[in-house]
């Protein structure tokens, strides 16, 4: 079964979306903030997100950027204005619905999503590398890399974007929902564990450094 995370903070329409969900035979996880929305996506393996825009403590707009754009999210907001509409897609949204909303057109968009979705969420491949979605290691010519939570983050997030350089900003992002504390220093510390297992068992640099700006998945 789907795990679906609604991000509401309105009961009345919280409730609506729950009890539809569920009696599609979806599993629900209930946030009625941005901070408790974090906090549920850090433990748990979400496969969709519903989201409200304006939330109290952290808002829908920086929840979008702090997640790995794996997860798919579809906002459900009041706000109307095509420039807002765009915003949110551009910054990483999947779909978006105003409200008042059907709930026939909800389900559509949710199943559509899913179903991306499935489609996406294999093994990433790039060249000799292999990044395992069941067990979280990485494989480089059938050699295994146990990885770490946050190493495996960060190569999933490299993975997605072959030879486009990955800004430390966007991996910082991504890293905070897995840690509270994390600075340019620990990430750093990261991608160099990730480059010592590399190493044993091959001399191959598969990370690259792009000064002042990120990491790369070198060609």
């Amino acid at each position: 079964m789907k795990k679906i995370l609604v991000v509401e903070d309105d009961n009345t329409i919280h409730k609506l979306i729950e009890e539809t969900l569920k009696k599609e035979n979806y599993l629900v996880k209930n946030a009625y903030s941005g901070t408790e929305a974090l906090t549920i996506i850090k433990n748990d393996n979400i496969d969709l997100i519903l989201l409200d825009l304006m939330l109290p403590g952290i808002d829908g707009e920086d929840i979008i950027k702090k997640i790995n754009k794996t997860i798919p999210i579809i906002v459900i907001s009041a706000k109307t204005s095509p420039i807002d509409k765009a915003k949110v897609l551009l910054d990483g949204a999947n779909d978006y619905i105003t409200k008042p909303f059907e709930k026939i057109e909800l389900l559509a968009r949710i199943k559509v999503q899913l179903r991306i979705s499935n489609n996406q969420n294999k093994n990433l491949k790039y060249g000799d590398i292999e990044l395992l979605k069941d067990n979280k290691t990485m494989e480089i010519n059938k050699n295994k890399i146990s990885l770490t939570r946050t190493e495996y983050t960060i190569m999933k997030e490299l993975l997605l974007n072959p030879s486009k350089v990955v800004t430390k900003t966007r991996l910082l992002d991504l890293m905070s929902i897995d840690s509270e504390n994390c600075d340019e220093s620990s990430l750093k510390v990261h991608i160099s564990n990730i480059r010592k297992k590399i190493r044993k068992i091959t001399q191959v640099e598969y990370l690259e450094a792009v000064w002042g700006i990120g990491f790369k998945i070198k060609e």
